[in-house]
């Protein structure tokens, strides 16, 4: 049976402010669209954790028996540098200052985000999009909303007309915002004189004269509004209604506010089942900012080469440091906090090195179970990942109770425990080993050095410092073997 099937897994509905039983369209099925990286610059750390929140979301669901259908785009288009459709596109202002195509921009940047999302061990999407792939279906929802009456041209440029929308749907319920007062409290911004309302978002943008990223359109040359990318792509993919849409909390306006609108007038029905946010990431208790300094990169805590941080972290150690809090929960980044991290990945990985060795005895003393049953509760509750974390610590306490001969345990529940752990572990969290790799790295690198001055004893004929080299070694389980090859070495 599937596991689906015995899980009641609950999700926290942005759009309804509670949680709720997850029901998919499809039994068995799960589609899943989360907004992706726009690729000017190095993904930072905060978008880090907005997609590994949603990497959890979909280990899980795979986890449980459900097929499932990610996708996750590339805004490779670029968009304004402001939310009021003036400013400079973020990838022509790259392209302009380092004086390179604006697809060398996207190139480099799209590359960048790949390496760092394998090397937190983030799964790729199912589909993986790009908003310049998509230009065509986007211009087709902006004539099928024009012909609906939602919009307007001006000049070349496409406009939502958010008023005329409000009056028979509620823009604004998904953040929260009255439009009415919102209309009230706004003052015409420079810039915006082609728009009916301060509140319309554009459609699509007449390009300048100077505008590098532009494409032909029924209306001017020009290039799509931000917010129309993942409409287009995210309904081609997934149908004109799907199970899931995900992103930072910073979207939810006016990114996914505009989304919803865009397609109830494209496809007349609420795209989403469920909306799903992850919460800020700060550092040392500010708002992450290039601007003011307050920032790492992934390669910087990787490393250690900032001032930020008292020493280097690996992928997974800051990986297990971001799962210790909820997806929804503000996190704060610090030194102090990763080195607590850390100690806690050591001691759970500890515990997993020692399952493939635990007795088995005839009756067992442990509930394991019961146990079972706390881990999947915590992943019920809207992917609770560090209650869970907090059960799989207890099953590592079993573990050592265990090898201690303190507790028992009978076959069946020695392969329910070590099962339990592993799956969670390393296919649900998607943690890795890799304190232990590169700790076997640093073996490695010793030893040889030591093999290097064992040789160099030996042609000196100092066979003295040669064999206490190799004795030495062997009592610390280090076992020499010299051949016609040169010496190798095994770890007993």
């Amino acid at each position: 049976m599937d596991l689906y099937k015995k899980n009641q897994l609950k999700i926290y509905n942005s759009l309804a402010k509670e949680k709720q039983v997850f029901n998919p369209i499809n039994e068995g099925s799960v589609g899943m669209y989360v907004c992706g990286p726009t690729v000017y610059n190095n993904v930072h750390l905060g978008n880090v954790r907005t997609f590994m929140s949603f990497d959890l979301v979909f280990r899980y669901f795979r986890h449980l028996g459900y097929k499932v259908r990610y996708v996750r785009n590339i805004t490779d288009a670029g968009h304004l540098e402001n939310d009021a459709d003036v400013g400079e596109d973020r990838i022509a202002k790259k392209a302009r200052i380092e004086q390179i195509e604006p697809m060398e921009v996207v190139q480099r940047y799209t590359v960048d985000f790949h390496n760092t999302m394998q090397k937190f061990n983030n799964l790729p999407p199912s589909i993986e999009p790009t908003a310049t792939g998509h230009i065509l279906e986007q211009i087709e929802i902006v004539k099928d909303i024009l012909k609906k009456g939602m919009a307007y041209e001006t000049n070349g440029s496409v406009y939502f007309d958010v008023l005329k929308y409000n009056e028979s749907e509620q823009y604004g319920a998904l953040s929260g915002r009255n439009i009415e007062d919102s209309v009230h409290n706004t003052r015409a911004l420079e810039g915006q004189s082609e728009k009916k309302n301060p509140q319309d978002f554009a459609l699509w943008k007449k390009a300048s004269p100077e505008h590098i990223m532009r494409w032909p359109s029924p209306w001017s040359d020009g290039f799509p509004g931000w917010h129309l990318e993942c409409t287009a792509m995210s309904t081609k993919y997934l149908g004109e209604k799907f199970d899931i849409h995900g992103g930072g909390m910073d979207l939810k306006f006016p990114h996914h506010e505009c989304e919803i609108a865009q397609a109830n007038c494209s496809n007349g029905v609420a795209p989403v089942n469920y909306w799903m946010h992850a919460n800020m990431l700060t550092l040392n208790g500010q708002k992450m900012a290039k601007s003011t300094g307050n920032n790492i990169l992934p390669n910087e805590i990787f490393s250690g080469n900032n001032d930020k941080l008292d020493k280097a972290f690996s992928p997974s150690v800051t990986r297990f440091f971001m799962l210790q809090a909820h997806y929804r929960s503000n996190l704060d980044f610090s030194s102090e906090a990763m080195e607590a991290s850390e100690k806690g990945f050591q001691k759970l990985m500890q515990g997993i090195r020692l399952l493939d060795d635990l007795p088995v005895a005839t009756k067992s003393s442990l509930e394991i179970s019961n146990w079972v049953e706390n881990c999947y509760k915590a992943m019920n509750d809207d992917f609770n990942s560090p209650i869970l974390i907090a059960h799989l610590f207890e099953g590592v306490k079993y573990v050592n109770l265990l090898c201690d001969g303190k507790e028992s345990l009978q076959a069946g529940d020695v392969s329910l425990l070590q099962d339990t752990l592993k799956n969670f572990v390393y296919d649900v969290l998607g943690l890795v080993d890799d304190v232990s790799q590169v700790n076997s790295d640093k073996l490695n690198g010793v030893v040889a050095l030591l093999i290097r001055l064992r040789k160099e004893a030996r042609e000196n004929k100092n066979w003295a410092l040669s064999d206490q080299i190799r004795d030495e070694l062997l009592v610390l389980g280090v076992q020499l073997k010299d051949g016609k090859e040169g010496t190798t070495f095994s770890i007993n």
